[in-house]
């Protein structure tokens, strides 16, 4: 009986945990063809490059704003400076943004795979 009520919440929380990841968690294909995964780290999102020549590298941090809006920090990873970023959710595709003294930015738009 006991290993009966275990199956079922092991099955609950499994179920419930799929059901509240937020979008942004995944695999995306960057605009160099490369893939990044976000995932889930504290109350943050963490972005780190799985494919290509920084395969391994950590290359931002964002939480959600809602409505779609992340904010946080992104790093170049051919220079290694970290900017100011931003990130923003349209169904599959993901524009991110990274800016020196909110001036000077640079953006691409990520694929979901």
């Amino acid at each position: 009986m006991l290993a009966k009520l275990g199956m079922a919440v092991a099955a609950v929380l499994i179920v419930t945990g799929v059901a509240s990841a937020d979008p942004i968690e995944g695999n995306w294909k960057t605009r160099d063809g490369d893939t990044a995964a976000i995932a889930a780290c504290g109350s943050s999102f963490c972005i780190k490059l799985t494919t290509g020549q920084y395969a391994g590298k950590a290359i931002g941090r964002m939480k959600a704003d809602g409505g779609g809006n992340y904010s946080g920090s992104i790093t170049k990873p051919s220079t290694g400076k970290t900017y100011s970023g931003s990130a923003r959710l349209s169904g599959s595709s993901l524009k991110l943004s990274g800016c020196v003294l909110a001036v000077l930015c640079e953006s691409q738009t990520w694929k979901k795979l």
